[in-house]
């Protein structure tokens, strides 16, 4: 008889019980801590509280320093969360997911306390970078611990319902900002930043109740305990053949890679690991570098100050797109195992790149009302496009072809570019837009139409419906980067082949009949 979980949740309903206690509380806590610093830096309290990054009441070479500095202290937390990922190569294996999740949000709580508490400047950067190093281990970890515990029939659709999590928090911070907006004193910009404090309390508290990864479990030869999660997991008895031929797959497989260790990702080899690494940490760059950060950091301060929408309609037009995004990311959850992962990159980007050339256009016509309107609606439009293909889907698709004998390191360093992507972009965007403007956004409208979409075409293999293990087999396979795509297309047709041939006696089912069975 397997171990209890959450109350004694089994199968399916275990699975999404996990996604509802941890991944829900920690991926609306991810959008809410991206998105609160743009909310803040309009508010009146916070300006007079750090007069340095004020570029609403500031203009000429006044306002270009200020902006720069208003970059740095907003991108301080994305920094900080790059070496929190980078942690994970260190503390991951060691410690066990959660663990490793708990330490991450209790640090990241001390860093929120030390914001929260802020009357200078320099506290206000020791504060984000401390609660970006806590988040950023937390970022990392999360993904591999759900994917882990995830059956390959419905592991797309449950980790990419990240993004949905993620568009809400942003969309929470910012109609909670902006109510609290029309309160008088620093309870305006206080009462916001603490309430990452709660969301992450409800992660600790969660984390007692649901289960270690059974992969972890298997690589630390605790194999009576991977079957006990496993059982609970696949709703079968911890004997059952079903629990066996997973406990069997995950031995093999960490028999033939054998014991990674972090310098083997920079290492091609026979399953090809630094083309893995690069993958992985092009979907991270993709998702940052697609123009996202350039607006939801600075939301507010763009309808603003280079729309020149009036404050109050600013702030609303901000928290409306953010909530729009919300609406629109039940698309990719509903879409992803249905379509797969590389249709949905491709058609993600393509939308972005074709929306990010519109603003840049139309918000350089500041003097006509039609012009700007369009930009406006341009934003709301990029932000149905974002989630569907990048916004949860580059942290599933980096732990989908990361072997489990690095997929710590591999998924560490894809979190880190994430995240030092996002340092870039926050730290030259208000210094760039104080120069340019809205020809800022030309920048990404080629990043996205003329980079990610020739990249993911011809080198991203589909992950769709394959086993984690499954992976290992289309790397095995190929002899140059491009190879992996044509494998994985050689897989599916060979699939599609064998569907009704009828199986000569002792002959076993290819891998691919039984994918969906298996862990």
């Amino acid at each position: 008889m397997a171990g209890s979980y959450l109350f004694g949740l089994r199968g399916k309903s275990l699975e999404w019980g996990l996604v509802w206690a941890v991944i829900f509380p920690a991926y609306t806590l991810f959008g809410w801590n991206n998105g609160i610093a743009g909310s803040l830096l309009d508010l009146e309290s916070w300006v007079a509280t750090f007069p340095r990054i004020d570029t609403l009441n500031t203009s000429g070479s006044q306002k270009q320093t200020n902006a720069q500095i208003q970059g740095t202290v907003v991108a301080m937390y994305t920094l900080g969360a790059f070496f929190g990922s980078l942690s994970c190569i260190f503390i991951s294996d060691p410690l066990g997911r959660r663990k490793t999740m708990a330490v991450g949000i209790s640090v990241m709580i001390v860093g929120v306390i030390l914001q929260t508490a802020s009357y200078s400047l320099a506290q206000l950067i020791v504060g984000r970078l401390v609660t970006g190093l806590g988040f950023g281990a937390l970022s990392a970890t999360a993904p591999n611990w759900q994917s882990e515990c995830s059956t390959a029939e419905h592991r797309g659709s449950a980790v990419i319902v990240e993004s949905l999590f993620i568009s809400l928090g942003l969309a929470l911070q910012a109609w909670v900002s902006f109510g609290v907006g029309f309160a008088e004193g620093s309870v305006t910009w206080r009462f916001p930043l603490s309430m990452s404090i709660f969301w992450g309390i409800l992660v600790l508290a969660a984390l007692r109740f649901v289960p270690e990864s059974p992969r972890w479990l298997v690589k630390k030869g605790r194999i009576s305990d991977a079957r006990d999660v496993l059982a609970a997991i696949t709703d079968a008895d911890q004997h059952s053949e079903e629990v066996t031929f997973a406990v069997a797959e995950i031995e093999e497989t960490l028999r033939v890679s054998g014991e990674g260790k972090f310098s083997d990702i920079f290492k091609m080899g026979e399953l090809r690991m630094f083309n893995r690494v690069c993958l992985a940490s092009f979907a991270g760059f993709s998702q940052q570098m697609c123009g996202i950060n350039a607006i939801a950091y600075f939301q507010t301060s763009i309808f603003q100050q280079y729309l020149h929408f009036e404050p109050i309609d600013a702030r609303i037009l901000a928290a409306s797109v953010f909530t729009w995004q919300t609406l629109c990311s039940p698309i990719g959850i509903l879409t992803v195992d249905r379509f797969g992962r590389r249709k949905l990159m491709l058609f993600s980007a393509l939308g972005m790149g074709c929306c990010m050339a519109i603003v840049a256009g139309a918000s350089s016509a500041t003097g006509n009302r039609s012009a700007v309107a369009a930009a406006g609606a341009f934003i709301f439009l990029f932000s149905t496009f974002f989630p569907v293909g990048f916004l949860g889907l580059s942290f599933l698709y980096a732990s989908e072809i990361s072997p489990l004998n690095v997929r710590v390191y591999i998924t560490s360093v894809s979190t880190g570019t994430v995240w030092m992507s996002n340092f870039v972009v926050a730290e030259m965007t208000p210094a760039v837009l104080a120069d340019i403007a809205g020809r800022y956004y030309i920048l990404y409208a080629a990043i996205n139409l003329f980079l990610i979409i020739p990249v993911v075409y011809f080198f991203f293999p589909e992950t769709n419906q394959r086993t984690l293990e499954e992976m290992d087999e289309i790397f095995r396979n190929s002899s140059n980067a491009l190879q992996p795509v044509k494998v994985s297309r050689r897989m599916v047709q060979r699939a599609k082949s064998s569907v009704g041939r009828p199986e000569m006696e002792g002959s076993s089912p290819d891998r691919t009949d039984i994918t969906t069975e298996k862990i």
